[in-house]
Formats: structure tokens, sequence, C-alpha cells
């Protein structure tokens, strides 16, 4: 009887249909994402409603290339395929035209990146030159763009060769170190040495302060994009205000102090002393003092979060590539008896030290760097955002055009079509060749971007150029590259990653040369 009664209240009826109103409006939104590019007639992948992403990637059952590769090949004679991220609707672009397209002729459409976290969210991140999106990026893309010029580099050079030089001084003077090394740790370290001297005017040496604040703050960095940290990556994106309510920081608050002050502190002494140093920091000083009605102030946050994105790039996709680089040098003796034997031609040109000018003459060296972005580019995809209406083509052929709706998304995605045998012939094979003068004239325009593409290109590429670069060449003046029995060949890419990674890691010998 007291059921009976309970459940006829007024209350109990409210909120029944309340919840039946809720689950039938979460299933229209299910149905609407499940259904949202078939009813467009565009090949579509089929992921998790609300999550927006494969169930093999969340279970692990495949790789984050494994699965760009596995959305990208699926329908091979289309132009692009259609997928849901989160609850954004998002193409993945096959096509190099439209590609081109996107990324370049009608960049005004798509001249913003997605960003997990906005500067409101968390300022280090959402106020940096990858991150800020309008006018906003545009003003501090000019402002930065100086930095990076090759008068720049070669200014910087001489900063970045004595961390090279020390760096390879050192594994010299430490050979049981060398018979068998984990390159990501100790690369690691000479990518800090290079950051704190050319961002921040601060020298430092990894290699012989092992625990330096510096390198500890990017190990904590990077341990923020770790697999463990994707649920908390994954509650940025879908909700980040929420995430900010219970008082989440994807970066750890002591990391975000500890930038901060470092700035701040170089910051007054460069002020109070006069002192001018060719890095960004001081160009970023510079816009402090710029005035106009569309300028935006320059705070200590705006400087800090900078600063911060160049550590960020250059501790660890630096650090990653020359890892895959040195691996395939020591897989490939062949490829590194040439390029030693380059090496040593400018070494003795310059009376044991290399140029700017000499560097940049290394015509096999560049060969050898290109492949390895190549077959390991630093990003998987890059993204656009969609923010004024586009006709996208028809997807396959006698299709119907779509329209992109601003807040849609573009992947393209670098690293399959660096991996295309239509592109690249035989792309697992490692062949700096693809590259001479001869070839690379062959490549087909838009299929290869390690760096990106278009006025959102990577604004660093050629300073991580120079210094990896810069680093081999030390290495191989010295250092003969051999495998070891805790080398991992052919590389398999760890599914715990969200970047390529192998699995086992990164593991070589260094074998001094005979001089």
């Amino acid at each position: 009887m007291e059921s009976s009664s309970l459940l006829s209240s007024p209350f109990v009826l409210l909120a029944t249909t309340l919840a039946i109103i809720a689950a039938l409006k979460v299933i229209a939104l299910m149905y609407h994402q499940y259904t949202y590019w078939s009813k467009r007639g565009v090949p579509t992948i089929r992921t998790i409603p609300g999550i927006g992403t494969s169930w093999r990637v969340l279970l692990r059952r495949m790789s984050f290339p494994e699965y760009s590769n596995f959305a990208y090949d699926l329908y091979p004679d289309a132009k692009y395929v259609g997928l849901m991220d989160i609850a954004t609707p998002l193409v993945v672009l096959r096509d190099p035209e439209l590609i081109r397209d996107v990324m370049v002729k009608d960049f005004e459409h798509f001249p913003d990146h997605r960003t997990f976290a906005s500067e409101d969210i968390d300022p280090l991140f959402g106020k940096n030159v990858f991150a800020l999106r309008g006018n906003r990026w545009r003003e501090m893309r000019n402002t930065l763009s100086p930095s990076f010029t090759a008068s720049k580099m070669k200014v910087m050079f001489e900063l970045v060769s004595k961390c090279s030089r020390e760096f390879a001084e050192y594994l010299t003077d430490h050979p049981e170190m060398c018979s068998s090394i984990d390159t990501k740790e100790a690369f690691r370290r000479y990518t800090t040495d290079v950051i704190a001297t050319s961002a921040f005017g601060i020298s430092v040496n990894s290699m012989k302060d092992q625990n330096n604040e510096f390198f500890s703050r990017g190990i904590d960095v990077t341990k923020s994009f770790s697999s463990f940290n994707m649920l908390k990556f994954f509650l940025f994106r879908a909700a980040p205000r929420f995430a900010k309510s219970i008082g989440l920081n994807f970066f750890p608050s002591a990391t975000t102090q500890f930038f901060r002050r470092v700035v701040a502190e170089t910051i007054k002494t460069r002020d109070e002393q006069g002192i001018v140093r060719p890095d960004m920091i001081h160009l970023l000083m510079q816009a402090r003092n710029k005035e106009g009605p569309n300028v935006h102030t320059m705070t200590l946050d705006d400087i800090v979060s900078q600063a911060f994105i160049f550590f960020l790039a250059g501790f660890e996709t630096s650090a990653t590539l020359m890892c895959f680089l040195v691996h395939e040098l020591a897989v490939h003796r062949d490829i590194q008896d040439r390029l030693f034997e380059e090496v040593e031609r400018h070494f003795a040109e310059g009376n044991g030290e290399i140029s700017y000018e000499s560097l940049s003459k290394m015509t096999y060296m560049d060969m050898v760097v290109s492949e390895a972005l190549r077959k390991y580019p630093p990003m998987i995809f890059v993204d656009r955002v969609c923010v004024k209406r586009y006709e996208l083509p028809p997807a396959k052929p006698g299709g119907k055009s779509i329209i992109l709706e601003p807040d849609c998304m573009t992947w393209t995605p670098v690293y399959s079509l660096h991996q295309d045998p239509k592109y690249f012939p035989n792309p697992s094979k490692f062949d700096p060749e693809r590259f001479s003068d001869e070839n690379k004239d062959n490549i087909v325009p838009y299929t290869y971007l390690p760096f990106g593409l278009g006025p959102r290109m990577c604004i660093g590429n050629r300073f991580a150029l120079m210094e990896t670069k810069l680093l081999i060449a030390h290495l191989l003046h010295k250092f003969i590259f051999k495998v070891t029995e805790k080398t991992v060949e052919p590389i398999v890419f760890d599914r715990k990653q969200f970047a390529l990674q192998p699995e086992g890691g990164f593991w070589i010998a260094l074998e001094k040369r005979a001089k």
C-alpha cells in the first residue's frame, strides 16, 4: 500500500519523467554523433559515442600510430574520412591538394588549433603561441618570429654548439656510461641545457648536475602526457570548467611556479642591469613596450607561457628525434659511415670546429635528418579548427560536397602520409636517398610535413634542426654508434603512449673512435 502511494506521489512521477527525458536526450545525442557523417554520405569510422575514439585505442589493443594508419587506409579512394572527436565532427584529410587548401590556400577558414586548456583554465599552457587563436595568435607569432630567423640562428649557434661539445666531451670522459646508454635519458639532458641557455639565458650542465631543477621539471612536464594522465587529458578536453572547478591542474603547480619564478628573476635582473641577450626572453621583453589600440599588453604570464612551450617542445620532441636518428645510424652502419665522412671533412676544414656555415653545407646530414623526420615525425597528426563555413569537395567520386561548420575540426595524418607507399615506396626502409638533390623534387607536394604547413607551421623548426645536427656531428666525431642486446629492431611502438615511443626504450652503445 505504502509502495503504491509512493510511486504515485507527484515528486516521484516528476523525477521519473525527468530521468526518462534526460535518458532520451542522451540517446538522441549519441545517435546524432553516431550517424553524423553517414547521413552526409561521408565515409566514416564508428567511434564510441560521447568519447570519440576507438575502443581499440582505449583498451590499448592498438597504438595511436596504428589507429592513424587504420583510419587513413580504410577508404583508400576517399579524399577524407569522417570521425567524431568527443562530440565534435572531425575529418581526416587524405588528399594532398585538400591538405594544401586547408592548411595554406584557405588558411583563413582554418587558422586555429584545438587546445585542451584555454588561458582562463590553464594560463601557463593557454597563452602560448600554439594555443592562442585569432589576432592574439598573429600578434604573438609576429613577436616571436624574429627569434627564429637565419640571422638569429647564427647568433645562437655558438650557445648550442657549446652545449653539444660539452655533452660529447662528458661522454668521452665517462666511458662507463657508453657500453649501453639510454639515449632518451641522455638526450633530454642535452636539450635541457640547450633550452636553458637559448631561451632562459641560464647556463646548465645536466650531465654534471644530474638533479638540476630544469631537468627535473622537464620530467614532471612529460609525465603529464603519460598514459596514466590520459583520463585527466580527456577531462580537460570534454569538461574543462568542471576540471578547473575540482582543482585539477594539467601541469604540477610546483612546475608552473618554477618557470614563473625563473622568468621573473631573469627579467628583473636584465631590467636592473641593462643586460641584452639575443634570445626569446629579450624579444618578449621588448614586446612589453609596444603600444596601439589592437596591441595586447604583454604580461609576465604571456612571457612565461612562450618560454614554457619552447621548453616543452625542445625538451621532449627534439630529444625523441635524436633518439630515433641515432638508432637508425646504429642499425645502418653504411649510412653512419658515410655521414661520419662528411662530418669529419667539415671538422678538418674548420680546424676541429663546426661553424654555422659548415653545418648548413652538410648535404648528407640534411638527407639523414629529413628521412628520420619522415619515418618518425614529431606529430602523428596536425589539427585545425574551422572558424568559417567551408565547402569540402565530394569525399568519393560521384558523391556530394559537404559544408564544414564552424568549430568542426580537421586532422592531417602526418605519420600515415609519411608511411604511404604511394608517396614513399618501401616506407619502412630508412633511406636518406629519398631526399637527395636528384630525388627530393619527386616527392609529391604536401605529403611530407614533419613540422606542419602554412602560417601555423612549427615556428622553431630551424632551431630543432640546428641542435639535432650539431649533436649528431659532435657525437659522430668522437664515437661509433652500435646496437646492443637492448636495442629493439625493428621498432615496435608502445601502445601506452600517445606519441611515437618504442617498447623497451632507446638503447645503443657508443664506442670511442681511435684517433
